[in-house]
């Protein structure tokens, strides 16, 4: 933390850290560092991907190779164990979204500090690191599985037999107010829950790691356990990241699913 440019009390410190570099007012405001981190971290997954697709060996694989075909089989068994129905986009998208999301997450292992202060000497203000810490990017990635819902429910069902079940199930035609109500509430319970889970666990997670920091402007002792807590809470902090990804994947998975039943 600077003493001289940076924040000057702590509470600055934490509003600095949680303030996004960002354009424009309101709905139409840009968040200019969770699109670049977001682009950067896809680019990184298309590269190491497409790295390991060209140079796949039917002999005896690097650790890159073992690495990713692990990740393509682990995917792949959760998708055959949830999804029901037959869709060649269902495994291709779970693994993006897997995987996308764990680098989203995996940002907020990087020191809070390590890019923000650097950034600052360039003329950038503000730099938030965590994509999955702005709820723009969640939401933003929770309406595309939103839209997949209702396409595939339409495609599926067709558009009379997707308006027949929201307007009829479950008390039946002559109910069809609460049936409409509930099946949108249901409909939009959805997104808002992807989008929220995440956002929630991984806000928190950044807001420790903010406070940890805080600590080693304290003295020795202070900092010496900011050391310690700042490593212990890494360790810990990589199992939310991983499980937060995994959740987001299943219950894609899961809706998905759910959008490719046919209604009876």
């Amino acid at each position: 933390m600077s003493t001289s440019e940076g924040p000057k009390t702590s509470t600055d410190y934490i509003v600095h850290h949680l303030t996004n570099l960002s354009t424009g007012e309101g709905f139409w405001a840009l968040h200019w560092d969770t699109l670049f981190f977001s682009l950067l971290l896809g680019l990184v997954l298309v590269l190491v991907f497409g790295i390991v697709a060209r140079r796949a060996t039917t002999g005896v694989p690097g650790g890159l190779q073992n690495f990713v075909e692990l990740m393509v089989e682990f995917v792949d068994k959760q998708v055959k164990d949830t999804f029901h129905g037959r869709s060649a986009l269902i495994a291709p998208l779970a693994l993006t979204i897997f995987c996308w999301v764990f680098l989203w997450n995996a940002m907020d292992l990087v020191p809070v500090d390590a890019l923000p202060e650097p950034a600052k000497s360039l003329g950038v203000p503000y730099l938030r690191m965590v994509p999955s810490t702005d709820l723009n990017a969640t939401f933003g990635l929770s309406l595309s599985v939103l839209l997949l819902i209702i396409f595939y429910s339409i495609k599926i069902k067709g558009p009379l037999g997707y308006a027949k079940e929201f307007l009829t199930h479950p008390f039946g035609p002559y109910l069809f107010p609460a049936n409409l109500l509930l099946n949108i509430v249901e409909l939009a319970a959805k997104p808002i829950s992807l989008a929220l889970r995440l956002f929630g666990n991984l806000y928190a997670g950044e807001m420790i790691f903010i406070l940890i920091a805080l600590m080693y402007g304290g003295g020795l002792v202070l900092g010496t356990l900011a050391g310690v807590l700042q490593l212990g809470w890494a360790i810990f902090h990589l199992l939310i990241i991983t499980l937060q990804a995994f959740i987001f994947m299943v219950l894609t998975i899961v809706y998905l699913s759910m959008a490719h039943e046919d209604s009876h």
